[in-house]
């Protein structure tokens, strides 16, 4: 079987990671790519070092189900990059690519040991086609290339411009990389920075490494920070499972919210904690002042409860399963609190918590919500909220990219696939296959949660991507 990738980042490392785990594998693969920089994707290509991974290494390993595997390939690098608050080695994102790029390497070499015809092919894909019992790839150079199966694997959309800025002088459209976006700001100007997730964190964070001395103000609809890591503990879910979550639809023929707060309330019952309690905290985060939550957060991360540890690991784990068996109406319950999701299980990690901290208690930082309108004036930009009207320098967009959204890359092999009924759109984006020789991993699969992929979830749609190839029958 000739398997075919398209798409050169994490999600194909993890894809190629457990194709050369497993017993039954392809007799070739090819991987197309046209960028040089290979299994990294854009997250994790070479930036300043005050970009780091966001999640303690247990949550970091792109093999499935085995969380010490990014840890091991760590190893002794990690003693310096501690951050002291969490007691975890947390690197810069461009050390996270080695290890992509060390995992994505000793994959292509076991493959090949086993006899596994192996290529990489730097050409962007830009058609599929049926070809009989294959499918046909078609390349920007013209070329066509025949597969038995393909898995796509082209990571997620641009960010979107909600302000319609454009190309405005002094507005940043995409921050990353940071490296070269912040030598375009001149130290002492005014900087607004649209959204306050971890993007808008790491553009803050790195602005004050860089030595800039003018003001910053996060600026966002709701105002809400993320939510801060606690120290991880040594205790996985036990009743938040996959497993427990595949026994209910079974059962039941459905899994409803009201059955996940059920597993929720047992899991922290067993620890002696109380799952109202935790409730009443999460939803505090709407109407605490940003900068007392986030003083707060920062006290407690060796805090021993149970709760948001439990939710942070297993939105990324089981929420993409459960996320396909809700329904509708449990969905639209969960979309509603979709910020104060994010937050929660996107989390920053202490170091840049407590840097947010000075720069707030120092009064460089600030936060504004209800932002309305953004405009270009005369080569600065006044801001309308609804606490009045400010000015900027300048205006970097840290807004993520829409759920699902579509590479701009990647449009014209979309529009193939739709075109020839080899994939549908899906009502809340991204993209479902309609042929069960086509794949789709990463935040580009259509029916997914509203949640940006973790690594954890990542892994593990590759892991089942490489499953289901070779239990579904060749046409």
């Amino acid at each position: 079987m000739d398997i075919a990738i398209v798409g050169a980042g994490a999600a194909t490392v993890a894809l190629l990671d457990t194709l050369a785990t497993t017993a039954a594998g392809p007799t070739a693969i090819t991987v197309f790519e046209p960028s040089p920089q290979l299994w990294r994707g854009r997250p994790y290509g070479p930036d300043l070092d005050t970009v780091l991974v966001n999640s303690p290494p247990a949550l970091m390993s792109i093999r499935h189900a085995d969380f010490g595997h990014y840890s091991a390939w760590l190893g002794g690098r990690g003693a310096a990059h501690l951050d002291q608050l969490l007691g975890q080695p947390l690197v810069p994102r461009a050390l996270y690519g080695g290890y992509l790029e060390h995992t994505a390497e000793a994959a292509l070499a076991t493959l090949r040991e086993r006899g596994v015809a192996v290529r990489v092919v730097a050409r962007r894909v830009t058609a599929i086609a049926r070809s009989g019992e294959r499918l046909t790839l078609r390349t920007d150079d013209g070329q066509g290339h025949e597969a038995d199966r393909v898995t796509l694997c082209v990571g997620g959309g641009p960010p979107q411009d909600h302000y319609g800025l454009g190309r405005a002088a002094g507005f940043v459209a995409d921050p990353y990389p940071l490296a070269r976006t912040l030598d375009r700001i001149p130290a002492r100007s005014s900087v607004a920075v649209i959204g306050s997730g971890l993007t808008a964190v790491d553009v803050v964070v790195s602005l004050a490494a860089h030595g800039h001395t003018g003001p910053i103000t996060l600026v966002s609809r709701t105002g809400l920070l993320p939510h801060v890591w606690q120290r991880p503990l040594d205790r996985r879910p036990r009743q938040v499972t996959a497993d427990r979550v595949a026994a209910l639809h079974r059962e039941n023929g459905t899994v409803t919210l009201d059955d996940l707060v059920r597993l929720l309330r047992s899991e922290l019952a067993e620890a002696g904690e109380d799952f109202d309690d935790l409730v009443t905290d999460l939803l505090a985060a709407e109407s605490e002042p940003p900068i007392e939550r986030l003083r707060r957060q920062l006290a407690t991360v060796d805090d021993p409860a149970l709760g948001r540890r439990v939710l942070q690991e297993t939105a990324h784990t089981v929420g993409p399963l459960v996320w396909r068996l809700l329904p509708e109406t449990d969905r639209v319950r969960l979309w509603r609190r979709s910020r104060l999701a994010s937050s929660l299980v996107s989390p920053m990690v202490p170091v840049n918590a407590a840097i947010l901290l000075r720069l707030l208690d120092g009064g460089q930082l600030g936060v504004t919500a209800g932002i309305r309108e953004i405009r270009a004036a005369q080569g600065s930009f006044r801001l309308h909220s609804d606490a009045g009207t400010s000015s900027a320098d300048v205006v970097v967009n840290a807004v993520n990219p829409a759920p699902h959204a579509v590479p701009r890359a990647a449009e014209p092999l979309v529009a193939s696939l739709l075109a020839g009924g080899l994939a549908t759109p899906h009502p809340a984006g991204g993209l479902v296959p309609a042929d069960p020789r086509l794949a789709v991993v990463g935040d580009f699969a259509g029916g997914g949660p509203f949640i940006t992929s973790g690594i954890p979830g990542v892994a593990a749609q590759a892991a089942r991507a490489a499953r289901t190839a070779f239990t579904v029958p060749v046409a």
